[in-house]
């Protein structure tokens, strides 16, 4: 069935099945594993998780997907397809619980749906996701860089990346424009992120401002307060938010609080 991708969706579906091996490798897949799949498109990805692991979670947006997924599907037995916004579903609800998400993302939620699913999914240990190269390189980007933001912290401090891998547009259709990547990582510890979130996304709010500026300016606390804060934890009142190390948000965080 020829099936035209949604551009509004961000939707490339996966058609070159070579990257198969890479994805099953950097997933560190196991015939025990319960997997979580977010935009599974023609199921060509879903397929080859079917084949080895105990289950697989799939979740699809699109519902003109439906007829193409049964028949890519027919027969899988352990495949739980099914559709919705995988940002408003309760992903910690699901029985039995994933301990893994192996997607190829669409373009239009990657970066939200991982800091999502770090936050609000705990069963989740390990993540194997296709996504953009620039967004890929922002979730581990070093304090300093241009490529390094709020992403950068949220990943950083629950997570560990464990492989890397580009990615050929050819290996989708339509060919995206962008250059893509396959980025695993790992779940390292329990940061209290709904804590810490609020003050990293008001400090990246306003890039080209200081730190205290933009969380002033974000409304989250008075400038005054905010340059006190980055003196508790030894930083100048001038300091920029992208020369702040992850885990210096933690502290900025409580000290706020």
């Amino acid at each position: 069935m020829n099936v035209a991708p949604k551009k509004s969706l961000g939707q490339h579906f996966l058609v070159d099945e070579n990257i198969l091996g890479v994805i099953g490798r950097l997933a560190h897949l196991h015939a025990d594993d319960v997997v979580l799949e977010v935009g599974p498109g023609l199921g060509v990805l879903t397929r080859y998780l079917a084949e080895r692991v105990r289950l697989v979670h799939a979740i699809e947006l699109d519902r003109s997907l439906e007829e193409p997924l049964a028949e890519a599907l027919a027969g899988r037995e352990n495949v739980s397809l099914a559709f919705g916004d995988a940002l408003e579903l309760d992903l910690a609800a699901l029985e039995p619980a994933p301990e893994k998400l192996v997607a190829n993302l669409p373009y239009s939620i990657a970066t939200p749906l991982v800091v999502e699913t770090l936050e609000r999914a705990p069963c989740l240990q390990r993540w194997c996701v296709m996504v953009q190269r620039e967004v890929a390189d922002r979730f581990f980007a070093s304090p300093g860089t241009k490529a390094y933001g709020a992403v950068s912290v949220l990943v950083r401090l629950q997570a560990s990346k464990v492989g890397f891998h580009p990615v050929s547009p050819n290996v989708f259709r339509p060919r995206p424009r962008v250059e893509s990547a396959l980025v695993a990582f790992v779940r390292t510890g329990s940061v209290p992120v709904a804590e810490v979130r609020p003050v990293v996304e008001a400090a990246f709010a306003h890039r080209r401002k200081t730190l205290a500026n933009s969380v002033a300016l974000a409304g989250l606390v008075s400038r005054a307060e905010a340059e006190a804060a980055l003196a508790a934890i030894g930083r100048p009142p001038g300091v920029r938010a992208e020369e702040l190390a992850p885990e210096e948000f933690v502290e900025l965080a409580r000290a706020l609080a």
